[in-house]
C-alpha cells in the first residue's frame, strides 16, 4: 500500500473528534451513488422508450416508401424491380384512404389500407401479429362470402366486434346519381384481428384487399410501393439508391425522414433529462469539496508535521486527491451497480405502466447502452477528481510554521 493511500484511508475512516468529517464523507459517497444511479435509470428509460417506439413503428409500417410519376400501372413488375435493389428484402403495393366504420351503434373514423395479402407479410409484421384469422383471408375465395377486413385489437374492442362479425364501411368517395353524390357503403366481414403493439395502428387502421380498396376509394392503381430493408439504419441510403438506379420518375422516402420530428423530440428529452439529473452528481462533488476542506482545516497540524518530516507538497496534495477519488469511486461503483440492477428489474417485470394512447406503448422499457453506461461512469469519476483539486492544493500550500505556532 502506498504512503498516500495509507494516509488517505486513515483520514477517511476518522474516529472520535473527526467523526463528523467521516459522516460528511459518507453523505458525499451516497450523493455520488444516487446521482449515478438516477442518471443511468433516466438514460435507460429514454433509450428503451425510443427503441421500443422505433421497433414498433418499423414493425407496423414499411421502411421505405416509393412513388412513381404517372402512377403504378403494373405493381407486380414494379415489386420485382424494387425487390432487386440491393438491401431490399420485401416489397408490396398499398392504397391509403379514410373511411367511417359502423358496427351496430358504434362507429369510428379509420384509415383504410389496401394491400396484396400475399405480399404484405414481407413488408410489415402484420402476419406475425394476427391474434385471430389471417391476412390471406382478405382474398375471400368462398362463393357469396363478404369481402374481409382486418381490424386492430383496440378498434375491434371499441366497435364491439369479433372474428366473423360484419361491419359497414363508408368512404368519402361517392357514386354520382340523379340525386347527387351518394356515399359508397360496403358491408365487410371481420376476417382477422391483429395487435401490432402500436396504439395508432391497433386503434385506427383497417386492412383490406387491394382490389376492394380500388373500388371503395375510387383508385385505378396503387399509390405507392412499400419496401422492407435488411438494415433499418441503411434505409436512407437504400432510398437514394432506388432513385439513382430506377431514374427520375421514382421518388423515395425512408422511415427516418417520416418520423424525424418524433425521434428528434425524444433525443432532446434524453439530453435534457441527462443534464438535469447529472447536476445531482455535481452537487455530490461539492460535498466532496466541503468534506476535504474541513479535513484540511482539522488536519492542519498533521499536515505541518508531515511537511517538517520531509513530505513534499506534491505528496500532501496526492493524499487528499486519493481520498476524494476513493469517495468518488465507491459512490460511482455503488450507483452503477444499483442503476443496472434496478433497470433490469423494472424492464424484466414491466413494473411501470403508462397510458398507451399517449405514449404508444403500455409500459416503460429500460435499456442501458454500454456506451451510455461508460460515459456516465467516466464523467462521474472525472467530476469527483476535479472536486479534489482545490482542497488538495490548499493542503499542499499549508505553511508548517503557521500551522504549529499555536499548537
Amino acid at each position: 500500500m502506498s504512503f498516500e493511500l495509507f494516509i488517505a484511508l486513515r483520514y477517511l475512516l476518522a474516529r472520535r473528534k473527526q467523526a463528523f468529517i467521516s459522516l460528511i464523507s459518507l453523505i458525499s459517497t451516497l450523493g455520488v451513488a444516487v446521482g449515478v444511479m438516477a442518471l443511468i435509470i433516466a438514460l435507460g428509460l429514454m433509450t428503451g422508450l425510443q427503441g421500443e417506439l422505433r421497433d414498433r413503428i418499423l414493425g407496423s409500417s414499411a421502411h421505405v416508401y416509393v412513388w412513381k410519376v404517372g402512377g403504378i400501372a403494373d405493381y407486380h413488375a414494379e415489386v420485382a424491380r424494387l425487390g432487386a435493389v440491393d438491401g431490399v428484402v420485401g416489397a408490396g403495393p398499398a392504397i391509403l384512404g379514410k373511411a367511417l366504420i359502423v358496427a351496430g351503434d358504434a362507429q369510428a373514423f379509420i384509415s383504410l389500407k389496401g394491400v396484396d395479402p400475399e405480399l404484405e407479410g414481407r413488408v410489415t409484421d402484420i402476419q406475425q401479429s394476427m391474434l385471430q384469422g389471417s391476412v390471406q383471408a382478405l382474398a375471400g375465395t368462398a362463393e357469396g362470402q363478404l369481402p374481409g377486413i382486418l381490424l386492430g385489437r383496440g378498434l375491434a374492442a371499441q366497435l364491439g366486434v369479433k372474428l366473423g362479425d360484419s361491419v359497414n364501411v363508408q368512404t368519402p368517395q361517392g357514386t354520382l346519381s340523379p340525386m347527387g353524390m351518394i356515399p359508397r357503403i360496403r358491408r365487410l366481414q371481420v376476417a382477422g384481428i391483429y395487435s401490432l403493439g402500436l396504439y395508432e395502428f391497433d386503434s385506427e387502421y383497417g386492412f383490406i384487399s387491394l382490389d376492394l380498396a380500388r373500388r371503395l376509394l375510387g383508385r385505378e392503381q396503387p399509390e405507392l410501393i412499400e419496401l422492407r430493408v435488411a438494415d433499418i439504419y441503411k434505409a436512407p441510403e437504400i432510398a437514394q439508391r432506388v432513385m439513382d438506379q430506377l431514374g427520375p420518375d421514382y421518388s423515395a422516402e425512408d422511415w427516418a425522414d417520416l418520423n424525424q420530428s418524433l425521434f428528434s423530440a425524444l433525443w432532446l428529452e434524453k439530453m435534457g433529462l441527462s443534464i438535469a439529473i447529472g447536476l445531482i452528481v455535481t452537487v455530490a462533488a461539492l460535498n466532496i469539496v466541503a468534506s476535504l476542506v474541513l479535513l484540511v482545516m482539522e488536519k492542519s497540524r498533521d499536515i505541518a508535521i508531515l511537511k517538517t518530516m520531509g513530505t513534499s507538497a506534491s505528496r500532501v496534495m496526492r493524499i487528499f486527491m486519493v481520498q476524494g477519488l476513493i469517495i468518488g469511486l465507491i459512490g460511482t461503483t455503488l450507483g452503477g451497480v444499483g442503476g443496472l440492477a434496478l433497470c433490469w428489474v423494472l424492464d424484466t417485470y414491466k413494473l411501470i405502466h403508462i397510458p398507451m394512447d399517449v405514449y404508444q406503448v403500455s409500459y416503460v422499457p429500460f435499456v442501458v447502452l454500454p456506451l451510455d453506461f461508460i460515459v456516465v461512469i467516466l464523467s462521474s469519476i472525472l467530476i469527483c477528481f476535479v472536486a479534489t483539486i482545490y482542497p488538495s492544493r490548499q493542503a499542499s500550500k499549508l505553511d508548517p510554521v503557521q500551522a504549529l505556532r499555536f499548537e
